[in-house]
């Protein structure tokens, strides 16, 4: 084997940190899969577009066949699965597409990857990783005052997308403790920063805010999250792939536990400051409370202690150090988020993928 990595779902949000993070670190090349949906967003990945070290593949975890195909190429020494669908409203509304990849498509990806690590040497079995990223919300939700998620903490999802990631998380389990394949599993809290698709709070507050829409707030606003900046999350999970102990979960969180609301009025707060209204009012004042989201889940809180102990992993960013990031980066990046807004990205991404099974360097 060699320092090759396949990341799965590489166009998406924390994926495509992830990989321009490790290609800027150099720490070798990457074999990047995404089925390109509608948050697979191939212009997150410009600044690597002609990198050598990235290797763009148009493609489905649940291809089986070229999962394999790609597996026996370029003969990884890990594999880091970021692939998902991720939005609680979508899977409400659409619960099959939820199920189809998260839990059949995880599935197919086991299968291979079981296969791969099967044929390899004894020494390269020992060293190879399996990853799997997943979310907090498998744990359900919190009162107010319980405390924070644990790794050792109930699986009790809520909603057709967490039930799916906790489904995908058993596979992950089962594959380990069944075949022993050595897999590792993160659980993260909230995440945050750049190349969010604007349909999740902070980027759609932030893009409102601007278009003089209405700021939607479900219910009270008050259910309560812990947010962790992208860059922060990328880093913990290189850290759990360097260090992690086999077969073994670690929750990663940014010790920010906030009201849905206050994030809000702070991201308003923030835009009177930096691009203030023409007619000088706040854009508080666009604040719309909305009927609740069915099945929302109050509060999720990550206990981050394990990876801080064993692995030596804390955030470096606090919530106001990272949202200043994050605010900035959106409002010097409008024809990104216009882009993604309109759907133009589509036609972007249909003039430069490359078709199934097809590599682009």
């Amino acid at each position: 084997m060699n320092k090759t990595i396949i990341v799965t779902g590489g166009a998406g949000f924390i994926g495509a940190n992830f990989v321009l993070a490790w290609i800027k670190q150099g720490l070798g090349p990457i074999v990047n899969l995404d089925k390109l949906t509608y948050a697979g967003n191939l212009e997150n990945l410009v600044e690597v577009q002609h990198n050598p070290e990235h290797i763009f593949v148009h493609g489905d975890i649940g291809d089986q066949s070229l999962v394999a195909e790609l597996l026996a190429k370029h003969k990884p020494c890990a594999v880091v699965n970021f692939a998902a669908e991720s939005h609680v409203d979508r899977s409400i509304h659409g619960p099959a597409d939820f199920i189809q990849t998260n839990v059949v498509g995880t599935f197919h990806l086991l299968e291979a990857v079981r296969a791969y690590w099967g044929s390899l040497s004894l020494e390269n079995r020992k060293d190879f990783r399996f990853l799997h990223v997943s979310t907090d919300e498998v744990y359900g939700s919190l009162g107010k005052t319980d405390a924070a998620f644990t790794e050792t903490h109930p699986y009790a999802p809520n909603s057709p997308y967490s039930a799916s990631k906790a489904s995908s998380d058993h596979l992950v389990r089962a594959y380990h403790h069944t075949y022993g394949m050595p897999t590792l599993t993160t659980n993260c809290s909230n995440n945050y920063g750049p190349h969010h698709f604007p349909e999740k709070l902070i980027p759609l507050v932030i893009h409102n805010a601007l278009a003089g829409k209405p700021l939607p707030i479900y219910g009270t606003g008050h259910q309560v999250r812990d947010w962790l900046y992208v860059e922060d999350h990328c880093a913990a999970i290189r850290r759990v792939l360097e260090a992690g102990q086999v077969g073994e979960v670690y929750n990663i969180g940014g010790w920010n536990e906030k009201p849905n609301i206050e994030i809000v009025k702070t991201l308003c707060r923030m835009l009177d400051e930096k691009k203030p209204r023409e007619d000088g009012k706040s854009y508080i004042d666009q604040i719309a409370h909305v009927e609740d989201r069915l099945g929302h889940d109050q509060r999720y809180a990550i206990d981050a202690t394990k990876i801080a102990t064993q692995l030596g992993w804390k955030p470096k960013e606090t919530f106001e150090t990272g949202i200043e990031k994050t605010v900035n980066w959106y409002l010097d990046h409008q024809d990104w988020v216009a882009n993604v807004v309109s759907g133009e990205y589509r036609h972007w991404v249909a003039k430069h993928y490359a078709e199934r099974g097809e590599e682009m360097a």
